[in-house]
């Protein structure tokens, strides 16, 4: 009876291991068992040691897996992953936010400046004054449309009385549109004056309002050569 009991024993105990070890030899023949997430960052299937070339961790799956399943190394790619991004993503933010920025500033024209050579060379006090209208009227126009104007009356020959101190019908005009209208300037050729010096066997004064330049036609031609507009009263 005891041998009999100890033989019920040994096989109660056999069918027993038999039933725990069934599900372990599955899993093992799987080549795979699960891992909890807490454990890694990663997929959740790693190989098993009994046969790790049956499963492969994939690489694509995840910005910041790898092989190795260090935990260390997978966080650091997936910071510089996510700051990679973030960058990317503020970068088109801000192209987007500046292109409807950029398209105004081109489609507004750049306000130029205008600029107007007026030469007197007759010792006329009609012309003279019809220099300085044209001076006024050009001025005005330009400053009712927002828009930037340069006038320059350049004086030689016996125009040049236009700006002479002592002889000048139109001096009292000169020194108001200095005080009212400093867009327009004038400028005194002194060749002329030299030779008006030595007819006159005295000195040559100028308005204080005008500039004695060396010769009043290269002016002109040096302001046209910058793309100045000329026009003779």
């Amino acid at each position: 009876m005891c041998m009999f009991q100890q033989i019920a024993k040994a096989a109660t105990m056999g069918v027993i291991a038999v039933l725990l070890t069934a599900p372990v030899a599955v899993a093992e023949q799987g080549g795979r068992y699960w891992v909890p997430k807490t454990t890694s960052p990663g997929p959740y299937w790693r190989p098993s040691t009994a046969n790790p070339a049956q499963y492969s961790e994939p690489t694509t799956t995840t910005p910041y897996a790898e092989s190795t399943g260090s935990i260390k190394t997978d966080r650091a790619r997936h910071g510089r992953w996510l700051v990679r991004n973030s960058t990317k993503r503020f970068a088109t933010t801000q192209v987007r936010k500046r292109s409807p920025l950029a398209a105004m500033a081109r489609a507004v024209p750049v306000s130029k400046t205008h600029r107007l050579i007026l030469q007197v060379n007759t010792n006329d006090p009609a012309a003279m004054n019809l220099t300085l209208n044209n001076a006024t009227n050009v001025t005005q126009h330009y400053k009712e449309l927002g828009e930037k104007v340069k006038i320059e009356v350049v004086t030689f020959g016996p125009g040049l009385h236009m700006l002479r101190d002592d002889t000048s019908p139109v001096k009292a005009r000169i020194e108001q549109m200095a005080l009212s209208t400093p867009e327009v300037s004038f400028k005194a050729c002194g060749n002329t004056q030299e030779k008006m010096h030595q007819a006159e066997h005295k000195d040559i004064p100028i308005v204080s309002q005008a500039q004695v330049v060396k010769s009043g036609v290269v002016r002109v031609m040096e302001l046209q050569e910058k793309g100045w507009t000329y026009v003779k009263p």
